[in-house]
């Protein structure tokens, strides 16, 4: 049969591609011309190995070794892998069968047995081998791929996304259109920073979307390919979901503007109450996204505008910034800040006295309101954090 085999191994190939139709029709030629030599190779190997003429070294196992690593390496999937072996079998037991009535090749029943036995004890093998050598090679490129992607997103948090060869590259890695937005995300956790993002990597491939994740000490950093969707629609998507201290900001430069996307997104997530569940996008959280960009001055800030305040007993501070924040959110008004702290107007007018005089400011001051609303924006954020900010009397 080994003079046959071209022709079985012909006939195998042509079922493949008419089976695997919707595969092999968008497959390179280069492809399919190394399918039709491999399977002449599988069936002239595999008659050889049966007969007893094969070599230790080209025994028909290596073949099958070897095919399930190269299908694995150009993407062909495992399943039209495995129906190729089924095909193959089949095709080379009808032609095993059509030797029986061939009066000069004919075969006796007890040969032709034995022949059957090897052929479909040999395909379970067939499957076996190139079933373990593909999913090896699966997911040794997995791995290439996985460090291949974590050098990519630490290099745009570096900046080198406005590198024109690195961003190539990088939207090659990543699968990215060269026109495509992104989002940048920094998740928080409090107990456990390995699970911070972890919904949200979830809830993104619920919706299709392309998302690459890296671990930067305190918090994971992500890059979300948008594929044409509007920014705020997929926040609106995901927001619901959120498990940790989350905060998105959008990089509608592409990956040259990701770096500073991302810090923006880990100065609004930092601004969020320690153990919050939220999710928030930066341009919701200027003030704070301001404040974070400079620390020392945020306490200059804070010292400056609120002066003696800070250094009044415990429950007194307290009470006296409570009142502030309140007069704030209603635009000074004693009446509505009396409403929303459950007590009498006069008493806000006398606090409002003592927070101006020890402070020395007034909230009918424009700047004087503005100075005392950041100064409150930056107490209220660091109080989210592990440590309080040090302000100073």
């Amino acid at each position: 049969m080994v003079d046959d085999a071209p022709t079985i191994a012909d006939a195998i190939t042509l079922e493949l591609f008419d089976r695997d139709r919707a595969f092999y029709e968008h497959a390179a030629p280069e492809l399919r011309a190394e399918v039709r030599a491999s399977t002449r190779k599988h069936v002239r190997s595999g008659i050889r190995t049966m007969a007893g003429l094969a070599a230790s070294d080209d025994r028909a196992i290596h073949v099958w070794r070897e095919t399930g690593r190269r299908r694995a390496q150009q993407g062909v999937p495992l399943e039209a892998v495995l129906n190729a072996y089924s095909y193959g079998a089949r095709v080379l037991w009808e032609s095993i069968i059509n030797l029986r009535g061939n009066p000069t090749r004919g075969v006796d029943d007890e040969t032709l047995i034995l022949m059957g036995q090897q052929v479909w004890n040999a395909l379970d093998v067939q499957n076996a081998t190139a079933c373990e050598s593909y999913r090896r090679e699966e997911a040794l490129l997995q791995r290439r791929d996985l460090q291949r992607q974590l050098a990519v997103l630490d290099g745009l948090v570096q900046g080198r996304g406005s590198e024109p060869e690195f961003a190539e590259d990088a939207r090659h890695v990543l699968g990215l259109d060269p026109d495509e937005e992104v989002l940048a995300i920094v998740c928080l956790a409090d107990d456990a920073p390995d699970q911070a993002s972890r919904w949200a990597e979830e809830r993104l491939e619920q919706l299709g979307l392309k998302a690459y994740w890296l671990q930067l000490a305190a918090h994971t950093v992500g890059l979300i390919g948008l594929g044409g969707r509007p920014p705020s629609q997929v926040v609106d998507q995901i927001r619901a979901d959120a498990t940790s201290r989350c905060a998105v900001a959008p990089s509608r430069d592409g990956l040259r503007g990701f770096a500073v996307a991302r810090q923006l997104a880990a100065r609004a997530a930092s601004s969020l109450p320690r153990g919050a569940r939220e999710l928030v996008e930066v341009r919701d959280k200027l003030p704070e996204v301001l404040l974070a960009g400079s620390p020392e001055a945020t306490r200059l800030l804070v010292s400056e505008t609120l002066g003696r305040l800070l250094s009044q007993p415990d429950s007194t501070r307290q009470v006296l910034l409570d009142t502030l924040s309140a007069l704030l959110r209603h635009s000074g008004s004693p009446t509505h800040a009396a409403q929303e702290l459950f007590c009498h107007r006069n008493t806000v007018i006398y606090r409002l006295k003592q927070i101006e005089e020890l402070t020395g400011r007034s909230l009918s001051a424009p700047r004087d309101r503005l100075m005392m609303s950041l100064a409150v924006i930056a107490l209220r954020t660091s109080e989210g954090e592990a440590a309080p900010m040090a302000v100073g009397a």
